[in-house]
């Protein structure tokens, strides 16, 4: 599969090889042999834990400079965020950036029917927030106000590992792919686009694909943009 890498710059403190797993990236295959990804969760999230506060702070700020200039982020008028719970790169820089354009900003809620999928509420500057059975903050609010995931223009998804043909690694829930699961079947792709947002050291050479995965359409790291060229 195509894809295309655009650099920022160094925007990031990791030089190149300093991490295990960062290695060129090259196209995607399907692995017929066991993937040990709790492992690889186990060290990318240590890898995240590390990093200091102002790390952090600087590679947000990073990418929510080179993510306005997507063309999917500018056209898009409804527009899913996360909030951060395990040290995933803070996508509050651009939310405040989204809001300021005039864009609706959404969140993840956990479904109270069908546990197993996401809705996603509206955020306003006073929603209120509460922890769901994760310890996650969203927003408490009546259930007819919150709108599936085919109802909105983008999400901006959180991972731990990615590889440049569009393959994400989560935490292993599975909520965002059976939220998404509607996508798969399209031939011609449709919104919601589905863009990740990670740290730079979080690509991957490759991923194992399973067929209930959903691909992204980009990644928007610290430093470099993915396009993936999904259909």
């Amino acid at each position: 599969m195509n894809h295309t890498v655009q650099g920022h710059g160094s925007g990031t403190a990791f030089a190149e090889g300093a991490f295990p797993f960062q290695i060129p990236h090259r196209p995607r295959f399907r692995l017929s042999t066991p993937f040990d990804k709790p492992e690889l969760r186990r060290a990318l999230r240590a890898r995240r834990q590390a990093l200091s506060p102002q790390t952090r702070e600087a590679a947000a700020a990073a990418l929510a400079a080179h993510a306005v200039t997507l063309r999917a982020f500018q056209v898009a008028r409804r527009v899913a965020f996360y909030l951060t719970n395990d040290n995933e790169i803070d996508p509050l820089p651009l939310m405040v950036r989204a809001m300021a354009r005039g864009k609706r900003c959404y969140l993840p809620v956990l479904s109270r029917i069908n546990g197993d999928r996401l809705w996603f509420a509206p955020l306003e500057h006073d929603t209120p927030l509460r922890a769901n059975r994760f310890g996650i903050p969203e927003p408490c609010m009546p259930p007819r106000e919150l709108v599936r995931a085919a109802a909105l223009d983008l999400i901006l998804m959180p991972l731990v590992g990615f590889d440049a043909a569009g393959n994400r690694l989560g935490m292993g829930g599975g909520f965002y792919d059976r939220s998404l699961d509607f996508l798969r079947g399209r031939r011609h792709w449709r919104k919601p686009h589905l863009i990740g947002l990670a740290y730079d050291f979080q690509r991957l050479e490759t991923l194992p694909v399973n067929d209930w995965d959903v691909p992204l359409t980009a990644i928007v790291t610290d430093s470099a943009t993915y396009s993936t060229a999904q259909p």
